[in-house]
């Protein structure tokens, strides 16, 4: 992938060096998450914010405001971070001029930079949960640690396979701009278990196709993609469908209980916003077939 040299984004804040520690907080209690397994934590990979799903947005509300170090830009020696906030930029390019063509004005979203964990507006945040989008403060958290999970645990190398992390985060953010998770939420909240997982597994799948949206816009734009980066991309997807996960973890699959859709799924409709660029095709509510 063709990274360097391009902008970087200023919204960017490092907290890495400290602060923000402690257990998820489950109504009055505390559960650790650093001792969860790989195929667990991959579960959670990519996904719409874990304490949304779990309905804890409510359950803590001064989570977001406990001290912690203040944040800073990362020091710009650093690789990792440097293509981070490349990536963050192309998207605030990509998204940008896609809304400004529908009439709207883009709102760019923050993005964190943690170890460990890191306190949200949306609750306790942990690296075990992998990188989440917390609608309630419009920013997208990672721990970059989360790319060796990648690479070495979850056999997804590859810097596009990295940018398409932040390109499925960033969709949420899209979808929070556009209405579409708040109404998600509400239609949660009147069904049962597998209908919220249902519609959870649609918000998952319209946020890779939104990802594909923006690397083709990018490549378009500034031609970022080299051989083999697409490749990585599909491979990702591939690698953490609700499928291959539950297969991996426990031996047999439950699709009743899936939140992000197939590996075949998640590869599709990644795949349909990269080949056509179009917003509209990326309407996953509206599909008859996943």
């Amino acid at each position: 992938m063709r990274w360097e040299g391009n902008r970087q984004s200023d919204n960017v804040e490092d907290r890495r060096d400290g602060g923000g520690g402690g257990g998820l907080r489950l109504g009055g209690g505390s559960v650790g998450l650093g001792t969860v397994a790989v195929a667990v934590v991959a579960g959670w990979i990519f996904g719409i914010n874990p304490l949304t799903m779990l309905g804890l947005l409510s359950g803590d509300p001064g989570a977001g405001s406990a001290t912690q170090a203040p944040a800073h830009a990362p020091p710009a020696s650093d690789k990792e971070a440097a293509f981070v906030s490349t990536v963050l930029a192309d998207t605030e390019d990509v998204w940008g001029q896609l809304f400004q063509q529908s009439g709207s004005r883009y709102q760019v979203p923050r993005l964190v930079l943690f170890r460990g964990a890191t306190r949200t507006a949306c609750g306790q945040g942990q690296s075990a949960m992998g990188p989440f989008y917390c609608p309630g403060d419009q920013k997208v958290y990672i721990d970059l640690a989360f790319y060796d999970t990648l690479r070495q645990q979850l056999g997804a190398p590859g810097d596009f396979a990295q940018a398409y992390v932040i390109a499925h985060e960033v969709g949420h953010h899209v979808q929070n701009l556009m209405g579409i998770s708040e109404k998600v939420e509400q239609r949660r909240g009147r069904g049962s278990e597998a209908q919220a997982n249902a519609l959870s597994v649609r918000l998952e799948l319209q946020a890779d196709c939104f990802a594909g949206v923006w690397g083709h816009h990018a490549n378009n734009a500034r031609q970022i993609l080299e051989s083999g980066d697409v490749e990585e991309a599909l491979n990702a997807a591939s690698r953490i469908g609700d499928d291959a996960l539950q297969r991996q973890s426990q031996g047999h699959v439950v699709p009743e209980s899936f939140t992000h859709g197939t590996s075949a799924q998640r590869v599709a409709w990644f795949r349909r916003g990269l080949d056509g660029g179009r917003v509209q095709d990326c309407d996953t509510f509206q599909a008859r077939q996943l």
